[in-house]
């Protein structure tokens, strides 16, 4: 599929920019140098013709987007976050692509539920409604169930998502392969495997059943999480393409009149969605990985509410010590402890310099703090970043893609409820708190009590384990003795060892 037919797709990506008079404000919100806008507008200037026309009726940039596909809709949703990135103009624009795109008709979504549940949607709910909100993979109906009058919230998944998806990251994958062959520089960054992990977490998306799951393990991790609810999956009426949750009520964090109408107050709820998140990512190492405003909502009791499960994030305890090291140097101007830590856990090259490395971080650093975020061009510190990581050889890490890319959209929430919030003094305490739990001598003396336990279950083996190591060793030509790895042995040896320190470490945990 990944052939030569994709670079019709991508010529008409550009003549869709083009026809539509996005590939000018996305030019410009995005600072481009004159050279490369140049570029561009004769290379999609003879295409012009070819371009979908989209809805005229939608500001340019929205009009290229939904026009091109869901692919793209996803990336529109990203940057409409964004605002002190692409400019407050276009953000509002592209605010569109959250929640508001064209529905797809209510009889067909009662066939496909009809089809997925295998009863009628009548027979299961008294009251099922018009399209509340429709956005790139699916559509949201309010209904009422006949069994106890519950409301409740139906999501059906968009007729042919999947085969569209599919399209657009075929095309993505050709545009991958053809920049690492015209830019070898580019290979650092990874480019396919940015797309197969993209791929991954987008088809993930398109199964419900999956998205259920999310929601019921969100849900018992944060039940505890004040100021913060997650709907519940009604299992019974979910399934691969439909998935019925509690119905919550509430504001959407992209309305800040209506949310400054009902008394809220946006630099608390802005500080919570932050706090939240690091919360989440640190203490469970599992987050929601697309919080941006369209699936957020703030109830009329102060609560922030989560919706769209589809897309979560999870990183191991060693990731997360390791994010939670980074941020603490950062907000301890600890810039040395940062390059360390980078050092350590194999993200820069251990041939490059240590104190250049420090100095280059402090010039990231040192602009944020103190300052008001107002002032602050996070275009031209996340492009002063991306020429750090290009000095330095850092290549991309895919199992931090999602981590990064949602604290990028936290924080442009953030800042659309506050643009004055210090995201350095928000994150404080929660990484602060975590840095006293897991990592220091109680954090050691813990995981030496997992090991431990690890260890206990494999004990009435350990001595058969060694026992047959040395048999085995015993049986074989002094030739291939030599050559033989001793490691069973060791680690049967070693094994006992740990367990019995464990045990013995375990009784002061």
């Amino acid at each position: 599929m990944r052939g030569p037919h994709n670079i019709w797709r991508l010529i008409r990506t550009l003549a869709t920019l083009e026809r539509t008079g996005a590939i000018g404000v996305v030019l410009e919100a995005f600072r481009a140098p004159p050279r490369l806008r140049f570029v561009a507008r004769i290379l999609g200037w003879p295409f012009k013709p070819l371009g979908l026309r989209g809805d005229p009726a939608l500001p340019p940039a929205t009009r290229a987007l939904t026009a091109l596909g869901p692919a793209y809709i996803k990336f529109g949703q990203i940057l409409s976050t964004r605002p002190d990135v692409v400019g407050d103009e276009l953000s509002l624009q592209l605010k569109y692509l959250q929640d508001k795109l064209p529905p797809f008709p209510i009889e067909v979504a009662k066939k496909m539920i009809q089809a997925e549940l295998d009863v009628p949607v009548d027979q299961v709910f008294r009251e099922f409604s018009e399209p509340v909100a429709a956005a790139s993979i699916a559509q949201v109906h309010k209904a009422w169930l006949i069994e106890d009058g519950r409301e409740v919230a139906v999501k059906v998944l968009r007729p042919g998502i999947e085969r569209a998806f599919r399209k657009d990251i075929d095309a993505f994958y050709f545009a991958a392969q053809a920049i690492e062959f015209i830019s070898p520089s580019s290979r650092r960054l990874r480019p396919l495997e940015v797309i197969r992990h993209f791929e991954g977490v987008v088809m993930g998306e398109l199964d419900f059943r999956l998205e259920s799951s999310a929601a019921a393990e969100f849900a018992a991790n944060t039940e505890g999480d004040a100021g913060f609810q997650v709907p519940r999956p009604i299992w019974f009426l979910s399934g691969r393409s439909v998935m019925t949750l509690d119905w919550a009520e509430g504001i959407s964090l992209n309305d800040n009149d209506l949310i400054d109408a009902a008394g809220h107050d946006r630099k608390v709820l802005g500080a919570r969605v932050l706090q939240l998140f690091l919360n989440h990512a640190l203490r469970d190492g599992y987050f929601h990985a697309d919080m941006h405003q369209g699936n957020l909502k703030v109830a009329a009791n102060g609560n922030i509410i989560a919706y769209d499960f589809g897309i979560m994030g999870r990183i191991d305890e060693y990731t997360r010590r390791v994010y939670a090291e980074i941020l603490f140097g950062f907000i301890r101007k600890d810039y040395r402890r940062v390059a360390e830590v980078h050092f350590e856990a194999g993200y820069v090259p251990a041939d490059r310099d240590i104190d250049e490395f420090a100095r280059a971080l402090r010039a990231v650093g040192e602009p944020i703090f103190g300052m008001d975020a107002s002032r602050i061009s996070m275009a031209r510190l996340l492009a002063y970043l991306f020429e750090v990581t290009e000095r330095f050889g850092m290549e991309t890490r895919t199992e931090l893609i999602l981590l990064q890319r949602t604290m990028v959209v936290v924080e442009g929430v953030a800042r659309g409820l506050d643009p004055h919030i210090n995201i350095w003094e928000v994150a404080k305490p929660i990484v602060e708190g975590y840095i006293t739990k897991n990592i220091g001598p109680r954090a050691l003396l813990r995981d030496l009590g997992k090991t431990a336990r690890v260890l206990a279950r494999f004990g009435p083996r350990l001595p058969q384990l060694v026992e047959a190591a040395l048999i085995a060793q015993a049986d074989t030509p002094k030739t291939v003795q030599a050559k033989r790895n001793w490691w069973p042995v060791w680690t049967g040896l070693t094994g006992a060892a740990m367990l019995a320190a464990g045990l013995w470490l375990g009784q002061f945990l």
